[in-house]
């Protein structure tokens, strides 16, 4: 059983003000059990970095070598999803068609899904889903 991780997750190891345990169990737990992560999260990363470069938390040079660490974790890149999972999931959570994604994918999968977002960590249990957060 693999680990879907989440970008509220993975941007934690970007920025030390916002690290958690559970960011950390997730890092040192990952070269053993796997990651995995749907199409959208490159994008959400990088949107995370665009604005933090913008507010002067980090320069472009930190995103490059961050975003390197992260293509060196070799996370499976999930590439199938089920529309309709995903819009049912977002609409009975209220969850947006993101965080829908990412539940969506650790469901399909029987992955445990890791967040630090809340709703999205009560609506994987409510699902029945494992969750580390």
């Amino acid at each position: 059983m693999a680990i879907v991780i989440d970008a509220s997750i993975a941007a934690s190891w970007c920025f030390e003000d916002e690290q958690a345990t559970a960011s950390d169990r997730v890092l040192n737990d990952l070269p053993r059990v796997g990651g995995a992560i749907p199409a959208l999260f490159w994008h959400e990363i990088r949107n995370v970095l665009i604005v933090n470069e913008r507010r002067a938390r980090i320069d472009p040079s930190d995103s490059a070598r961050f975003l390197m660490r992260l293509r060196n974790l070799r996370l499976h890149h999930d590439d199938d999803h089920d529309e309709e999972s995903v819009m049912g999931l977002a609409r009975s959570h209220t969850l947006s068609a993101y965080d829908a994604a990412y539940l969506e994918c650790a469901l399909r999968r029987g992955d445990i899904l890791a967040t630090l977002d809340r709703s999205l960590a009560t609506a994987a249990i409510a699902e029945g889903v494992s969750v580390i957060h």
